[in-house]
């Protein structure tokens, strides 16, 4: 199956939904090749970026999954290398 490299930038403002983006994360950790996060106490937010690659049903998937947890952002940039 063909896959694709993206990058998911992620914005958490509410940390109360963090234990599901982690079951997420958890869920298409196969795909995942690294994550970083960086606490920004100053705004109360955390980002974090996650490298991936999967198919792109799979990557939109989980990026439309993310999206929808409350507090959550998630947009996703996708290499051009299939």
């Amino acid at each position: 199956m063909e896959t694709r490299v993206a990058l998911i930038g992620i914005i958490v403002e509410n940390v109360e939904s963090t234990p599901q983006l982690n079951q997420l994360l958890h869920e298409y950790g196969s795909y995942i090749i690294g994550r970083m996060g960086i606490p920004y106490r100053e705004k109360k937010v955390n980002i974090i970026s996650v490298a991936i690659d999967a198919p792109g049903d799979v990557i939109n998937a989980l990026s439309g999954k993310i999206g929808r947890l409350e507090g959550i952002t998630a947009k996703t940039a996708y290499s051009n290398i299939v």
